[in-house]
């Protein structure tokens, strides 16, 4: 074993406290590793992702079910009826106001995108238009507005065969849905729309600040 000199102390010294200099440098980083929740917008994405696509999915099954059984102009109620309810029952179990919007809208008393909802409407679009796959197009993003800090997120719609009973060019949609849509919305915007393309989306907006 070899001796130790006196003249060793001090480098002996020095290197300890390069450890525990180390050691404490290190020491927040491993009890915010330990301690420290996954991040909030992940969970909230989670929540929101499948808040959208159950919207979508029963909103499909409606659908299908309503023109089974009274032809294609019940879609019409589907969505001006049905889907309002629908949105607002998810709003109530999730907390989050749900809803859909569209740049291109058939009824306005159901609400128009802001301004956040209507930049991402444009750049689902754009990304559309360049290939990009429709029903995978999302956007998610924490936000500060005057009332306050507020998790969005928006889920894009494709035009689905089914959709073009009400959506599709004046050439395709059938005689009475074509009757019935000029008599409830003789302002409509939303026809001419081609299977691929988007019709709108799910947006939610999730309020992350609490009162008190």
């Amino acid at each position: 074993m070899p001796t130790l000199k006196l003249a060793d102390l001090p480098a002996i010294r020095f290197l300890r406290h390069r450890e525990y200099m180390r050691t404490f440098r290190l020491l927040p980083l491993l009890l915010l590793a330990l301690v420290a929740p996954p991040a909030l917008s992940d969970d909230l994405l989670v929540t929101a992702r499948a808040t959208a696509v159950d919207l979508i999915q029963r909103l499909g099954a409606l659908l299908k079910k309503e023109i089974a059984a009274g032809g294609p102009d019940s879609a019409i109620a589907v969505c001006r009826d049905m889907a309002p309810g629908l949105a607002g029952d998810l709003s109530r179990k999730t907390g989050a106001r749900v809803s859909r919007v569209s740049l291109r809208t058939r009824n306005p008393l159901l609400g128009q995108p802001d301004a956040w909802e209507q930049r991402v409407l444009a750049e689902f679009d754009e990304l559309a238009a360049q290939g990009a796959r429709p029903d995978e197009l999302e956007r998610s993003e924490i936000v500060t507005e005057p009332q306050g800090r507020f998790f969005r997120y928006m889920k894009a719609i494709p035009v689905q065969p089914l959709c073009l009973t009400c959506h599709g060019t004046m050439a395709s949609i059938p005689d009475a849905v074509r009757t019935r849509l000029a008599a409830d919305y003789p302002r409509d915007r939303a026809t001419g729309y081609a299977p691929g393309q988007i019709r709108g989306a799910v947006t939610i907006k999730q309020p992350l600040d609490h009162p008190g």
